[in-house]
């Protein structure tokens, strides 16, 4: 086809990632590279099937294994690794679009590379604005470059808001199911194991992302996101529980108008919509049956108990690097929490503690490297509080 999408994949073996393939495959888009951390069976699978020209393993040992594989199978594609593998996939031309699927801090450089090449954006790794937002939007605008929205919510937001002018917004908001202990009290929460807390509701996700949940910090990261997309102060961002996933986002007009988007909880369908607007493409995937939905129903997000939501909003309201410093501590607590080494409610109690002693090193960033110092003294800092693991 003449519109054919040309499509590099960030992360192309977790949850975001293996969506967007399935994506690919309805539109007959073209992969031209595709990136993994160390899963070399999934991305070979990939490869075969989607034949891209090169492809990049964060692990270095998994790269070799993965160029054997594909040697003795006689199957062509250039095998890089480590760091700046993966950054000359996100810069490599032929690609009209990138695919930002990697988990964390983690990609933010290559979607650096990505703008810089001038290549538009589909935009799921939500720390890239978190932690440098002010820096992403300047870079993109430098390179004429757009930024689509994968997440389910700004996905919901950036259709609420097409058509209308954002001087007429009064606010955004945001809805979160609530996680898997929603209407718990911190009492009822001080001995719940990670393998409690990665048990969803609604959404699918990586194990990552599905803690965040849990806490509420990825909401919290969410309003973070939305206030750099949309260009929105924070205090303008509204987080609402909505257990159902039904309402993806809301947009209220200053004439008391809310515009809302609906859909089924099925992450494919805002990849899809970041890889063909303006266009909607038909597809097969799930469609929403109204009188099939039970009752709707939304409630104030208990921001007492979860308090990685309220950090979220200190964070932004601090600015500089302090949301890079926040996001850098929650990354390591989540990392600690799921290998048991950590409590649930200690998550927020390290995650603070870290802010506080990121204030007197809080300035304005100039470039990635600023990120990347906040984010590694968080971690640091909390290494230190947890025991010099």
């Amino acid at each position: 086809m003449s519109n054919q999408k040309k499509i590099t994949v960030l992360g192309s073996t977790g949850s975001i990632g293996v969506q967007t393939l399935d994506v690919a495959r309805e539109l007959g888009a073209d992969i031209i590279a595709l990136t993994a951390n160390r899963d070399v069976e999934k991305i070979y699978s990939q490869i075969a099937e989607f034949r891209p020209l090169v492809c990049a393993m964060n692990d270095e040992q998994a790269a070799l294994e993965l160029s054997g594989k594909l040697k003795r199978n006689n199957i062509k594609c250039e095998v890089l690794s480590g760091e700046e593998g993966v950054a000359n996939c996100a810069e490599m031309s032929g690609a009209d679009t990138c695919v930002a699927a990697i988990v964390g801090i983690a990609g933010l450089a290559p979607v650096v590379k990505a703008i810089n090449s001038g290549k538009n954006i589909a935009l799921a790794n939500k720390e890239t604005l978190v932690t440098a937002g002010e820096y992403i939007n300047a870079i993109a605008l430098e390179n004429n470059v757009s930024i689509f929205p994968i997440d389910s919510e700004h996905s919901a937001i950036f259709q609420c808001l097409e058509g209308n002018n954002i001087s007429d917004v009064e606010k955004i908001i945001i809805t979160a199911s609530g996680g898997p202990f929603r209407g718990l009290k911190s009492d009822e929460l001080k001995n719940v194991m990670a393998k409690d807390a990665l048990k969803h509701p609604t959404w699918n996700m990586g194990a990552k992302i599905t803690i965040d949940s849990a806490t509420l910090m990825n909401k919290g990261l969410e309003v973070i996101e939305a206030s750099w997309l949309f260009n929105m102060p924070v205090n303008r961002i509204k987080p609402v529980v909505h257990p159902q996933s039904i309402i993806h986002s809301m947009v209220e007009y200053k004439d008391g108008s809310v515009m809302a988007q609906m859909g089924t909880p099925d992450m494919r369908l805002p990849i899809s919509l970041s890889l063909t607007w303006p266009r909607r493409v038909k597809n097969n995937f799930s469609k929403l049956d109204l009188i099939k939905c039970s009752a709707l129903t939304f409630e104030e997000p208990d921001m007492e108990t979860f308090r990685c939501l309220a950090l979220a909003y200190e964070a932004m309201k601090a600015g500089g690097t302090m949301p890079a410093a926040m996001n850098g501590a929650n990354e390591i607590c989540v990392e600690f929490f799921l290998n048991g080494q950590i409590k649930f409610l200690e998550i927020a109690e390290l995650i603070e503690a870290a802010m506080e002693n990121h204030v007197a090193f809080n300035a304005g960033i100039k470039d990635i490297n600023d990120v990347k110092e906040a984010d590694a003294k968080a971690r640091h800092f909390i290494k230190n509080r947890v025991g010099g693991v």
